[in-house]
């Protein structure tokens, strides 16, 4: 397993989070009890779901800026959710080049979300990627 297991792990709990509107440690704790995942797994998704929830306002407005007049509530909540750890890891990080964030995000969506959402995640991860240095 890695780290493509535990941005899955990660995206499906965000997901869940999303559609039952419940962001609580609780349910954090259930989706590890139901979900068993390795060490190095558990401590990605744990330092994921820390930062985004602290972050959520912010990462959001990023994915707002750079989905050109989408609003959030429209996204299909797994690329919402897959955008909020793309976003997380380019910004928190620094240990993951861009490259593997975007990679990554695309792979994740290419299996759990639309033919097409892969290339609307690229472009929003692109434009902010392009933008995010001039800040």
């Amino acid at each position: 397993m890695g780290r493509k297991q535990a941005r899955e792990g990660t995206m499906k709990v965000l997901y869940q989070m999303e559609v039952n509107d419940d962001f609580s440690d609780d349910a954090l704790n259930i989706y590890f009890n139901n979900f068993p995942f390795e060490e190095l797994e558990k401590e990605y998704i744990l330092d994921a779901m820390t930062k985004i929830k602290e972050n959520l306002d912010s990462i959001d407005k990023y994915i707002e800026l750079y989905s050109e007049g989408w609003n959030l509530n429209r996204l299909a909540k797994i690329d919402l959710a897959v955008l909020r750890i793309a976003v997380y890891e380019i910004l928190y990080r620094k240990d993951i080049p861009v490259e593997v964030s975007i990679n990554e995000a695309i792979e994740i969506v290419k299996k759990y979300s639309t033919e097409e959402s892969f290339r609307f995640i690229n472009g929003v991860l692109g434009g902010f990627v392009r933008n995010i240095d001039k800040k």
